[in-house]
């Protein structure tokens, strides 16, 4: 589900919430809307929204640590790709194969992970390109101790490569566990059912809790983004693979 979808489903039971909250308003006696009850109400739901917003910032900063996680693993990945040109072109005319199949692979990746059609997911899943680029690399026979040391750092730069591309499928899972989301929107609810059982409905109360419902949702929004960093509307940039093949062949 995207994350677009999930937000307005917040929306609305948060908003559900806010609603159940006038309609006990209207059903209970009014000896159960008393200053007492109010207090005994205010400081229960005050403990849950302390515990609520700890939850929440426990949650951004899960987020923003995958999010920041799969960015540092992307710029070791570009700086990778580059050093792995430099030491091929370094070895000599004999890699030239090697080089281009290297563009090409990095030109598959950029479609691969930001497609152009943005009705197709991306994808980050490594594919068997590394695995061809490591065996071609292996197969170079060196003819002086100056190649057979830049064939070695070569080889070991492309472990580093296939290591950044399967560790960044590793990190695509979501860092938000379900459960953590699913209690959230409860307390939630909570908090603005106690907000609108206490107030007379106007048109201030009315507008106030659906502007705070829409900025809820709008923090869960943003919050399933960072954790889906290769799609959505706040996603990785592409910039750093598409420097690289600005840098690859010179």
């Amino acid at each position: 589900m995207s994350s677009m979808a999930i937000s307005w489903i917040v929306f609305g039971v948060v908003l559900g919430g806010a609603l159940l909250g006038m309609v006990l308003r209207a059903l209970l006696p009014e000896h159960h809307l008393s200053q007492d009850s109010k207090d005994t109400v205010k400081l229960g739901m005050g403990l849950i929204g302390t515990i609520t917003a700890l939850v929440l910032g426990l949650l951004v900063a899960s987020a923003k640590s995958s999010f920041d996680a799969q960015r540092n693993g992307l710029a070791q990945l570009s700086a990778n790709l580059i050093l792995l040109d430099r030491i091929l072109a370094h070895y000599g005319s004999d890699t030239k194969e090697i080089r281009e199949q290297l563009q090409q692979t990095v030109v598959m990746m950029i479609d691969q992970i930001w497609p152009e059609d943005r009705a197709r997911a991306g994808h980050v899943e490594p594919t068997t390109d590394s695995e061809s680029l490591y065996e071609q690399i292996q197969g170079l026979s060196p003819r002086t101790e100056s190649q057979r040391s830049l064939q070695v750092a070569a080889l070991k730069t492309g472990v580093d490569v296939a290591q950044a591309r399967w560790l960044l499928f590793a990190q695509k899972s979501s860092a938000i566990p379900t459960p953590f989301l699913v209690i959230l929107v409860f307390w939630l609810a909570l908090l603005f059912a106690s907000f609108s059982m206490f107030s007379r409905p106007n048109a201030t109360v009315v507008v106030t809790l659906l502007l705070c419902a829409l900025s809820v949702s709008a923090a869960i929004f943003l919050i399933l983004e960072l954790d889906r960093p290769f799609g959505g509307l706040i996603q990785l940039s592409s910039d750093p693979l598409r420097r690289v093949l600005e840098q690859l062949g010179r």
